[in-house]
């Protein structure tokens, strides 16, 4: 049975600002889970939301969260106030165009472009 310590009040703060949450988490929510979770919560009136799970980046006291970690092995001692409200930032990716990703897999040419008069 989880006791009231293994439950992490979390709030997700977007770049504009505004906040989703707050809502409590077990400790042993892994970092994917919270990501659906915002993606789920993200507010229908904002421009340029994230479509997958792999276009939000959670950041929490300065360091990117890695989906396969649980939220319980990223706490940070420092920032872990009991009964406090932890704050994470959330990242989303722009979504690549066609050109970034051709370029990408295209290795580049080395051309000499010598002119001899």
């Amino acid at each position: 049975m989880a006791s009231v310590q293994d439950q992490l009040e979390i709030k997700f703060r977007l770049t504009d600002g505004s906040d989703i949450g707050p809502k409590s988490f077990p400790a042993a929510t892994s970092v994917a889970t919270l990501k659906e979770s915002v993606l789920s919560q993200w507010p229908k009136e904002k421009e340029n939301g994230p479509r997958t799970v792999k276009d939000v980046k959670l950041i929490s006291a300065g360091k990117i969260l890695e989906n396969n970690r649980t939220l319980g092995e990223c706490r940070s001692p420092l920032c872990d106030i009991p009964g406090g409200v932890t704050t994470m930032h959330v990242v989303v990716q722009p979504p690549s165009t066609e050109k970034e990703k051709k370029a990408a897999s295209q290795p580049k040419q080395n051309k000499c472009v010598c002119v001899i008069l």
